[in-house]
C-alpha cells in the first residue's frame, strides 16, 4: 500500500511536466526513477502487460490530482502576474540548456551537420512559431487542437528535456488548457488530451527510441533549436497571438520582481537537471 501511495506521489509530481513550461515531464519521470520503466512498457506492451498497467494505475491518477490542484493557481498567476511568472519559466528552460547541450554529445561529438540542423531548428521553428497565426489563422481551443496539446505533452515525456507547455503558450492553447484542468472539463479537455498522448505514446515511443540510438547527436541538436526558438518568443510580444506577453504598464518594481524570478527559475532549472543526471 506505501509503494502504491508512493506511486500516486510520483504521478502528482509528474503533472507538473505537463502544465509548467520550462519543466519537462520526461526529466521529473527520470527524477522519479519511473522514465526507463515508461519506456520499456510502451516499446514491449505485449511483455508483463497486466503488471505494468497495474502498476501505472496509481502513477496515472496521481497525474490527473496534480493538474487538478496546480492549474487553478497556474492560471490565477499568468492572470495577475504574467511577466514575472513567464520570465520564471523562461529562467527554469535555460537552466536546463546546459544538461542538454551536454546530453547532446554523449554518444558522439558534435560536428558541423549537427551545428546546421540546430541552426536551421531554430530559424525555421521561430519563425514558424511567431507566423503560426498568419499561416494557419487563430489555432480554436477545441478537441482537435487539445488532441495536439495531448501529442506535444508526450513528446514531453518521451523526450526528456523538451517543455511542450512553452509551444501550448506561443500557440494560445496554454490557458484554455489550464482552464480546462481547473473546471475538470472531461470530455472537452481530459478526454482529446488522453486521446492525442495515448497515441503519441504508441506511434512514436520506438521511433524515438530507434531515433535516439542511432541518430542521437542530431535529434538532441533539432530538439536544441526548437527549445531555443520557443523558449525566446516566450518573452517577445506578438501581436498576432492575444495570449502573448505585454509588457505595458510594467513598472520598476515588476522588473526587480521580473529578474529576480528569472534568475530562481535559472537555478531551479539547474537543480532539475542535476538531479536528473544523479538518479537517470
Amino acid at each position: 500500500m506505501i509503494s502504491w501511495f508512493t506511486r500516486l506521489f510520483k504521478g502528482v509530481i509528474i503533472a507538473l511536466g505537463f502544465i509548467l513550461p520550462g519543466v519537462s515531464g520526461g526529466v521529473l519521470a527520470s527524477i522519479l526513477g519511473l522514465y526507463e520503466r515508461i519506456i520499456s512498457f510502451l516499446a514491449h506492451m505485449s511483455k508483463d502487460f497486466v503488471k505494468n498497467v497495474l502498476f501505472f494505475i496509481p502513477v496515472g491518477i496521481g497525474g490527473i490530482l496534480g493538474i487538478a490542484l496546480f492549474s487553478a493557481p497556474l492560471e490565477y498567476l499568468l492572470q495577475h502576474y504574467q511577466v514575472p511568472v513567464l520570465w520564471a519559466f523562461t529562467g527554469a528552460i535555460v537552466g536546463t540548456l546546459p544538461s542538454l547541450l551536454a546530453e547532446s554529445t554523449q554518444k558522439s561529438k558534435r560536428d558541423k551537420v549537427d551545428l546546421a540542423f540546430l541552426g536551421l531548428t531554430f530559424v525555421l521553428s521561430g519563425l514558424l512559431l511567431y507566423f503560426l497565426n498568419d499561416l494557419v489563422g487563430t489555432i480554436p481551443a477545441n478537441f482537435a487542437s487539445f488532441v495536439l496539446a495531448g501529442a506535444l505533452i508526450a513528446l514531453g515525456v518521451l523526450v526528456p528535456g523538451l517543455s511542450p507547455s512553452n509551444l501550448l503558450l506561443i500557440m494560445g492553447l496554454y490557458t484554455p488548457m489550464l482552464t480546462g484542468f481547473k473546471n475538470l472539463d472531461l470530455v472537452g479537455v481530459f478526454l482529446p488530451i488522453a486521446i492525442g498522448g495515448a497515441l503519441t505514446m504508441l506511434l512514436f515511443s520506438k521511433v524515438m527510441d530507434y531515433a535516439l540510438s542511432h541518430y542521437h547527436s542530431r535529434v538532441y541538436h533539432l530538439i536544441i533549436g526548437l527549445v531555443l526558438s520557443s523558449t525566446l518568443l516566450i518573452i517577445l510580444p506578438n501581436p498576432r497571438n492575444a495570449e502573448s506577453i505585454s509588457y505595458a504598464g510594467t513598472g520598476i518594481g515588476t522588473w526587480l520582481a521580473t529578474l529576480i524570478f528569472f534568475v530562481l527559475g535559472i537555478l531551479l532549472g539547474a537543480w532539475m537537471s542535476k538531479l536528473e543526471e544523479k538518479y537517470k
